[in-house]
């Protein structure tokens, strides 16, 4: 196996997950820094990145989500058959966070002990207790308050 020690950018591609011990593990995808100058059908280079240092993993599992554009440094190791590259990572920096995850056309909005889901999409809204339970569709935000009276008083469900 050949072995180089570089410091490596790339976006998570998926969700840091623990491993054995003080282990995680992660992908990360590192695109071409200089696409115009190469081929354009070059694919990015997807790492399979692991670390056995405790405060990496730490870091990795509490506060790192797919995205977030990172710098790895450590060992790559890439094997003689057609596995893809490993990465031991040594260190790790932050360089730029996912943005925050914005639910666009649904709603989530809470009266009192009842949820209701309100979807651009849909006229009618699903109702639910906060614990999970189904309470109904209401025909329309009107109509809500009318469906959770109905199921706090043993009517349909």
């Amino acid at each position: 196996m050949n072995q180089i020690h570089p410091a490596i950018d790339g976006y998570v591609d998926t969700a840091p997950i623990p491993g054995t011990g003080y282990t995680a593990t992660f992908d990360l995808i590192h695109s071409p820094a200089d696409e115009d100058a190469i081929a354009p059908d070059i694919p990015d280079t997807v790492y399979a990145c692991t670390t056995a240092d405790p405060r990496i993993a730490d870091v990795l599992l509490r506060e790192i989500r797919p995205g977030d554009l990172l710098r790895v440094t450590g060992t790559v190791v890439q094997p003689d058959d057609q596995s893809p590259a490993r990465v031991i990572v040594d260190d790790l920096e932050v360089l730029e966070t996912a943005p925050a995850l914005v639910l666009c056309d649904l709603v989530l909005e809470r009266y009192g002990d009842y949820v209701a889901v309100f979807d651009a999409d849909r006229d009618v809204v699903p109702v639910f207790t906060a614990t999970g339970r189904w309470v109904g569709e209401a025909a329309s935000p009107d109509t809500i308050g009318a469906l959770v009276d109905a199921f706090e008083n043993g009517g349909p469900r």
